[in-house]
């Protein structure tokens, strides 16, 4: 399967796969109106300004109620882990990697984050491509900048990739379609460094993290996701 660009002609597939996704949910969606340009709001991703992602794991923190930050910037990356892997992942398995590096970012407290693809392109269906767009392209910048600010464990960062990953098979669910090529991505995607080892998929279970994403401190405190190690224990 090539991971060559598109050719001009095929930029339609690519907007086509990004709306597709988009129809499974609103954590699905990218947007792709060139007219979204005007909105001064939007912001390039990754996120590379230490004070302003500060800013924003400080308003995350209010949001949650906690004045800790550390869980704060954690549900916070975890949120845009999920924001990223879910609209890829879905359209790669619906035949197109979109590139996300015109990909830019827009959240205000109380509003889900909300993607924009400036410039769409992509390439057809690639393991290899979907894992450098997304964990290269983004991941693995949004978390330099991130430990820039706070203090969190390597192995809590990607395990809340791994989280926000394994729960974009959940698409398969909505869009029966999609569930093959979708699993087949995913555990191509788990085989790779730095998503290796981060967890299993347990029978009668579905994917268990080897990390905890710290959402158990969250004011009241004691709640736990479904995919929590402390579940186990």
């Amino acid at each position: 399967m090539t991971d060559t660009p598109m050719p001009d002609p095929a930029l339609t597939d690519v907007i086509a796969a990004l709306g597709a996704a988009a129809e499974l949910g609103p954590y699905f969606e990218i947007v792709t109106d060139p007219a979204e340009e005007a909105d001064p709001t939007w912001r390039p991703l990754p996120e590379k300004d230490p004070e302003r992602l500060l800013g924003l794991i400080d308003a995350y923190a209010q949001r949650l109620g906690t004045d800790e930050r550390r869980v704060a910037a954690s549900i916070l990356f975890q949120g845009l882990a999920s924001r990223l892997w879910s609209p890829t992942a879905a359209a790669a398995a619906l035949g197109a990697v979109p590139d996300l590096s015109s990909l830019h970012w827009r959240w205000a407290p109380g509003a889900p984050i909300a993607l924009w693809l400036a410039e769409p392109s992509g390439w057809l269906r690639s393991a290899d491509r979907l894992y450098e767009t997304v964990v290269t392209g983004q991941l693995q910048p949004l978390r330099e900048t991130m430990l820039q600010v706070v203090r969190l464990a390597d192995g809590l960062l990607w395990g809340n990739a791994a989280s926000a990953l394994a729960g974009t098979l959940r698409a398969g669910t909505l869009r029966p379609d999609l569930a093959a090529p979708l699993n087949t991505l995913v555990r191509d995607l788990f085989s790779r460094d730095p998503l290796t080892g981060t967890g299993s998929f347990e029978q009668g279970r579905g994917f268990v993290r080897r990390s905890c994403c710290l959402y158990y401190r969250v004011p009241p405190g004691g709640e736990m996701c479904g995919d929590c190690v402390l579940l186990t224990r």
